[in-house]
């Protein structure tokens, strides 16, 4: 066990699903995995791991924020071993023709700083998903008829922004939508030579200012789930 991860090595997958929030890890594990079991709730973050079609797998919360997701991704990869770690998430539309409920596939992910920067200094490193879970992902989006979008996406270190300009170029620039995790996971796989994709489900809008009612969020993200997990054995 880790001092976040309270596992035994042996509890966590090689895959590994990583949504933000604790409870919709319980919602993933319970709707698409065979014999789910709970192998981790320090600081009640969940974490479940069981089967989907016969392959080992884990759904582990990370929190909100890169901060928070670099704690987890950091003693999955160190401390577990894992191979394949996929966010799961909710993103903020940031172009017309981007839907409520549509899923996107962040392709790369721009961000104004992340837990990792002081290691770059002056260089502006530019993560990007693993091309290979990234194209299995496409062509389960589109055999599922999902509405689907590949592009870049804009992980934000705040929530609360006060700076509408700089929204404004990133819809200038053609970025698809907002979140807060994937840039430093993309790092980290880059880092340490592990596959990253961020599979992310369009629950809100900052053009139309349209939103998903909670009780439709869980219906309206299975989806995503699918899409990672046929993404992660194709």
């Amino acid at each position: 066990m880790t001092i976040h991860i309270g596992a035994a090595k042996d509890d966590i997958a090689p895959t590994v699903l990583m949504p933000g929030d604790p409870y919709r890890v319980k919602w993933a594990a319970e709707t698409f995995l065979d014999d789910a079991r709970c192998i981790n709730q320090v600081r009640g973050m969940l974490g479940f791991t069981g089967t989907w079609h016969g392959h080992p797998v884990t759904i582990q919360g990370s929190g909100m924020g890169m901060p928070s997701l670099s704690i987890y991704a950091n003693e999955l990869i160190r401390d577990y071993d894992a191979q394949t770690l996929i966010r799961i998430g909710s993103c903020g539309g940031m172009q017309d023709h981007v839907g409520i409920r549509d899923v996107i596939l962040a392709m790369t992910a721009t961000t104004l700083s992340t837990p990792s920067r002081g290691i770059f200094k002056d260089v502006n490193f530019a993560p990007c998903a693993d091309f290979g879970l990234l194209a299995a992902a496409h062509r389960a989006a589109l055999a599922k008829g999902t509405t689907t979008h590949v592009g870049g996406i804009y992980s934000s270190d705040v929530f609360y922004d006060e700076r509408p300009d700089l929204n404004d170029q990133m819809m200038r620039h053609g970025i698809l939508a907002v979140e807060m995790e994937a840039a430093e996971l993309y790092i980290l796989a880059a880092r340490y030579n592990r596959r990253a994709l961020a599979v992310l489900t369009v629950s809100d809008h900052l053009i139309t200012h349209d939103a998903l009612p909670a009780e439709d969020r869980e219906r309206s993200f299975g989806d995503m789930v699918e899409i990672a997990l046929q993404a992660a054995f194709a």
